[in-house]
């Protein structure tokens, strides 16, 4: 990855009709934006089907994508909508905040509706579309047993459909063929409209930086239709689960309930189910940005049923093992790693083995304890193959932290920028030009960051469930002076490429 910069921006957030961002005029509108703002990289947040608590890191399946991204306006141009339909659903309440609530109650109303205008058995597409993509038999029949049964997570449903007896996913099969085609019908028009934006982005000079959450949700697809993957008893119930030990930000722990990998069995198979996975996210994104990259060292196992993390112990996980399996099957990709938290000697091997690049967060250089500044957040720590951020997805905006840390760390920031006279809120441009010229190959400044906008536009607060994942951007929010702006500064670090597709 060469010197270059970019934008961290859900799908999501972006300025859509509709209740919520996703594949329309404002994405491809975006991708233009971004490439005469001088970027080489759009990152965004996981794709996949948003479930309970509406986290893109708690999905239904770790293959399937979100079908609120589908655009309704590309549904209304081929006539299966109308406009009209489509503005009945009341979506605009609130165009700030994306409305989860009000969009699971419409929202897939209007999708059934554009279904119901097609013969998918008669389109030569979609039928190619459902050869190619063995997963999606399995999740298409998850979702629509999981609607019959209202919703309710597999592990509730009857024996026979909950252990995928023969005899009765052949039932449910025929039973429910119009639901499961429905759920296909959902994934063809997610593929195909993300395939022409990614490409058109990728025409502009635009690369994806899409994220792999390490572990899948216990209520997914993956887990029913696989459980020989997973730590489970005979039963298929979870023997543990994941999280993160009791520390400084919670005495309890983070309880994340997530299934644990069966390591051996997958190191048996030659690592084939994550190598599929890994491939399948290659094909959606550009670069991969793994999620957790220390737990494929050492992961966190909390008894299951546990109501804390409190209790758990560390398991070895498999290492450099698994990306050797997965390079030599896919050979070398663009990778990043996240390995933000608690690190371990072992991690830090880990990481310096796969010569991918891993993460810097400069957030996380203003300790107070580390007031002689041997922080390795501080950039001019930093060496090339890293990548650089102001700030994740789950951190607060910089605006905001200035606003919260101690009057000390407060002073240790204007000693290293060396400044003493912007105001407090607007500290954020000084920050992201420090960043910039750091000797990291990659910057990724959160969109929230590059408007100094404070924590009523995070995206997430881990450990919490209610107001997350729900900040939406305004049009108006790309400006011609943000875009002159941020180009400059891109250009004057040495970050700037003039794409030429001869």
């Amino acid at each position: 990855m060469k010197r270059s910069a970019g934008i961290l921006l859900s799908v999501s957030s972006l300025p859509s009709k509709y209740g919520i961002g996703c594949f329309s005029e404002a994405a491809y509108k975006f991708v233009d934006w971004l490439k005469e703002a001088g970027q080489t990289y759009w990152q965004i947040l996981p794709l996949g089907p948003t479930s309970y608590g509406d986290s893109p890191y708690q999905s239904f399946s770790t293959f399937a994508g979100n079908p609120y991204f589908i655009s309704l306006e590309e549904f209304v141009n081929q006539g299966l909508l109308t406009r009209e339909e489509c503005n009945a659903a009341d979506f605009e309440s609130n165009i700030d905040k994306v409305d989860y609530e009000k969009l699971y109650k419409s929202r897939y109303a209007l999708l059934h509706k554009a279904y119901e205008k097609c013969d998918v058995e008669k389109n030569a597409d979609f039928l190619e579309f459902c050869r190619k993509n063995e997963w999606i038999e399995d999740y298409a029949l998850f979702m629509a047993i999981k609607d019959k049964c209202k919703g309710t997570a597999w592990a509730e449903w009857e024996e026979d459909i909950r252990l995928r007896k023969t005899d009765a996913l052949k039932k449910y099969s025929d039973k429910l063929r119009y639901e499961v085609n429905y759920y296909k019908f959902l994934q063809y028009n997610f593929y195909t409209q993300w395939e022409k934006l990614k490409k058109y982005a990728n025409e502009k000079g635009i690369q994806i930086i899409g994220d792999i959450p390490i572990y899948v949700a216990f209520d997914s697809a993956d887990t029913w239709a696989h459980p020989e993957l997973f730590q489970f008893d005979e039963e298929n119930i979870p023997c543990a689960v994941a999280g993160c030990p009791p520390d400084g930000f919670s005495a309890t722990g983070q309880l994340w309930g997530n299934p644990l990998y069966k390591w051996d069995y997958h190191k048996k198979t030659g690592y084939e189910w994550w190598i599929s996975r890994m491939k399948h996210c290659f094909e959606l994104y550009d670069v991969v940005r793994i999620d957790h990259f220390r737990g494929f060292d050492e992961y966190y196992s909390i008894p299951y049923g546990n109501e804390t993390a409190i209790g758990g112990h560390w398991e070895k996980g498999p290492g450099i093992e698994l990306f050797r399996a997965i390079e030599k099957a896919l050979g070398k990709k663009d990778v990043i790693v996240e390995d933000l938290g608690f690190m371990t000697n072992s991690v830090r091997q880990l990481v310096k083995e796969s010569g991918f690049p891993n993460m810097k967060v400069l957030e996380f250089a203003f300790d107070a304890r580390d007031i002689g500044g041997g922080s390795e957040y501080l950039p001019h720590t930093y060496d090339e193959n890293c990548v650089a951020y102001t700030g994740t997805h789950d951190n607060q905006t910089v605006k905001s932290w200035f606003e919260t840390i101690t009057d000390e760390e407060r002073q240790m920031v204007r000693d290293y920028l060396c400044d003493t006279y912007t105001p407090d809120e607007k500290i954020y441009k000084p920050f992201i030009g420090t960043l910039m010229r750091s000797k990291a190959n990659v910057c990724i400044i959160p969109m929230q960051d590059y408007l100094g906008y404070g924590d009523e536009c995070r995206m997430n607060t881990p450990s919490t469930v209610g107001e997350n994942w729900r900040w939406r951007m305004k049009e108006t929010d790309m400006s011609e002076a943000l875009k002159a702006e941020i180009c400059r500064i891109t250009t004057l670090c040495g970050r700037r490429h003039i794409f030429d597709r001869t």
